[in-house]
């Protein structure tokens, strides 16, 4: 008596993203924490001194978070309007903020009260940061103009007019600290020293430009700004290197990984993309439920936080990863690959006795049914909601076997209105595709034929019959149009192909013609 043989699943490709190392690694953070600001959260800026925390600036209030709590552990208030770009200095003891009143306002982080105020701005101030060297400010305001301030001095030591519109972003560099970048409404971004009185570089981003970065090397300049983010070479004097296209809506944000080897940009359509800095390809995707206006990486990857137009922070930890006593990473330890092979490759002598292992074969519920021909029941099981939602290829392998076995309509027949619902369910929900159409246009068939005489009787029944028609009826609509759509584009690349051929046989006729011509020149000559 021959062996059963289970029923055989076929495998489809896959649908949906592509796992990469880069889709594990950003996976592998938290589900976000988020805590309700005052007003728009417009800055983030993350400390450069452990424990890392972090200024979120929104509203008419600074406050600094820790890295794992969910309440201010300082908050600055002594602002009269919005304050805006609280950045930290690269010790983390003072933080600067600009404000609408066109005043920049200098905080010890342990203190409450500002240190210094600066006043020269006639507009509201977007931009602050410190330079390299500690000791000035860089300023950037709604009057066109950004300025270096003095810290002890409270003093301004120049002020640069070379924009036309507000300046709303600016960064500082980290290795010379008289050189300073500033992107302005006016679409440009200008690289300036403090030691000049004019821009030393000037490149156009050709949108209004809301973010400035450099990268850690300082030989890459990144600009944000309308649906764009664009990648400049600094040492090649400002030409354009990469210009990507990936958000829906103005890019407001824009931050790198520790490493330099991702940057991440943030936008009003709600999605932080994440780019890499060799392929500049997009490599992973985050979605937020509103507009992003900033956004921060902590110095050591950890920690991912995002502010929202609603007020909403977004902060998403990196899991921690185990370790063992003595420090190192814990792995799942695995059976060395010569376990596997043990015996594999072993040839019986010529006195050896051979026994042989019986392989017991483990069948699945449905096939222990089909081999003992309950082919109603083998149905229902692959009708359960977990198969039939999760794995429809099960449903409609066994469906197939049925056929094969000339039972499916045993077990398509007899059924109460529950039942046939689910079946119905399934067809809307699986009929369509192109994987299953074959056998489920089969089942549908069979359905009908025997349920025919008792339509009517269930209102449920009959309304999902109506859409099942409903459904096939757009279907067929679809591929006539489909149909129509290929014979054009047969008739469009046949229409090409003998223009093609035509102008080569012209060339190749023009070619003999001037080479004929060209020998009886000759020979006429001789």
């Amino acid at each position: 008596m021959a062996s059963f043989k289970p029923t055989r699943i076929p495998s489809y490709p896959k649908f949906g993203e592509k796992v990469t190392q880069d889709t594990l690694y950003w996976r592998n953070y938290k589900t976000p924490v988020q805590i309700k600001e005052f007003g728009a959260i417009t800055n983030i800026d993350f400390s450069p001194i452990s424990p890392y925390n972090y200024a979120v600036t929104a509203s008419t209030r600074i406050q600094i978070y820790g890295p794992y709590s969910q309440e201010p552990v300082k908050s600055f208030t002594r602002f009269r309007d919005t304050a805006y770009s609280g950045t930290f200095r690269s010790d983390g003891q003072l933080l600067v903020a600009g404000s609408e009143d066109s005043l920049v306002q200098l905080f010890d982080v342990n203190g409450q009260v500002p240190l210094r105020q600066y006043s020269g701005h006639s507009k509201p101030v977007h931009v602050t940061d410190f330079t390299s060297d500690r000791y000035r400010i860089l300023s950037g305001s709604d009057d066109y103009t950004c300025r270096l301030w003095d810290i002890p001095s409270s003093a301004e030591i120049s002020c640069y007019s070379e924009h036309t519109d507000y300046i709303r972003c600016g960064t500082t560099s980290k290795l010379n600290p008289d050189l300073f970048i500033t992107g302005s409404y006016d679409h440009t971004v200008r690289v300036f020293d403090g030691r000049t009185d004019k821009s030393i570089m000037n490149m156009d981003h050709g949108h209004p430009v809301e973010r400035v970065l450099l990268f850690p090397s300082e030989g890459l300049l990144v600009s944000a700004g309308g649906r764009y983010v664009k990648v400049w070479d600094m040492l090649r004097g400002g030409q354009a290197l990469v210009s990507l296209k990936n958000h829906h809506k103005t890019v407001t944000c824009l931050c790198m990984s520790s490493s330099g080897q991702r940057l991440l940009s943030g936008s009003l359509d709600r999605h932080v993309k994440v780019y890499s800095t060799t392929t500049y390809k997009v490599v992973h995707n985050f979605d937020y439920a509103s507009s992003i206006l900033s956004l921060a990486l902590a110095p050591e990857d950890n920690t991912l936080v995002v502010g929202m137009t609603n007020g909403v922070l977004s902060v998403k930890q990196r899991k921690p990863e185990e370790k063992d006593a003595f420090g190192s990473k814990q792995r799942q330890r695995r059976p060395a690959y010569r376990v596997f092979v043990k015996g594999k490759t072993y040839v019986p002598k010529q006195d050896d006795f051979l026994v042989s292992k019986p392989v017991r074969m483990h069948l699945r519920k449905y096939d222990k049914q089909l081999k003992s021909f309950q082919v109603s029941k083998a149905l229902d099981t692959v009708l359960e909601p977990w198969i039939r939602v999760k794995k429809p290829e099960v449903t409609v392998a066994v469906m197939q076997e049925l056929n094969r076995r000339g039972t499916l309509k045993n077990a398509l027949a007899g059924r109460d209105e529950r039942s046939l619902s689910t079946l119905l369910s399934f067809l809307l929900r699986n009929i369509v595709d192109s994987r299953f159409t074959p056998t489920l246009v089969i089942v549908a068939e069979m359905i009908l034929d025997i349920y025919m005489k008792v339509v009517g009787q269930s209102a449920v029944v009959d309304k999902q019959i109506m859409k099942l028609q409903e459904l096939i009826e757009r279907e067929i609509d679809y591929q006539q149009e489909l149909v129509e759509v290929l014979g054009m584009l047969d008739t469009l690349f046949a229409t090409m192909t003998a223009k093609k051929d035509a102008s080569q046989q012209n060339r190749t006729a023009n070619g003999l013609l001037e080479i004929g011509s060209g020998q009886d020149q000759v020979v006429g000559a001789t």
